[in-house]
């Protein structure tokens, strides 16, 4: 999937998602926050608006597509990038997990990883932020944040349990 951003001066910027075939998602990012959603049937034709949402409702949609709020299939990873080098990603805890059944402080994440954890889910409980004497359960969904090289030591610690 390629992504081409460019800038209108004046009004904020627009991005076009390639589709399946030859369309593409318009999306109009205006410098009030206002989004404009266009759908056009190859790269040289003119667009269709489908909608348009003011930027709290347009933030509300992202969370929602972007899985905050439920994932239609059972993943032990969930990715958002923030940017070209952060990201906020969510892992389930499994029995097999290193961390399983440590505290925070325990376990030591941030510095044998890098990342941040920055919330915990834990069957209808947020814990945000958690702290470091927040012991980490099995099946508690992790959301951290950092680059991907810190996310993947992260997973790593996710990893099957050395037998002792």
């Amino acid at each position: 999937m390629t992504i081409y951003e460019s800038d209108l001066p004046g009004v904020g910027k627009k991005f076009e998602v390639e589709l399946d075939g030859s369309e593409r998602l318009v999306i109009v990012t205006h410098n009030t926050g206002k989004r404009e959603v266009y759908l056009k049937p190859d790269a040289d034709a003119d667009g269709d608006k489908l909608f348009e949402v003011s930027d709290r409702l347009a933030r509300k949609i992202g969370t929602i597509l972007e899985g905050a709020y439920f994932q239609p299939v059972q993943a032990d990873a969930v990715e958002t990038m923030l940017s070209d080098e952060t990201y906020l990603e969510w892992y389930t805890v499994t029995a097999s997990a290193e961390i399983a059944g440590q505290s925070l402080a325990e376990s030591n994440i941030r510095d044998r990883t890098g990342v941040s954890i920055v919330a915990i889910q834990r069957g209808d409980e947020l814990i945000s932020p958690p702290t470091p004497e927040t012991v980490l359960e099995i099946d508690d969904t992790v959301v951290v944040i950092g680059d991907r090289e810190d996310c993947n030591r992260f997973e790593a610690l996710l990893g099957d349990k050395l037998e002792e």
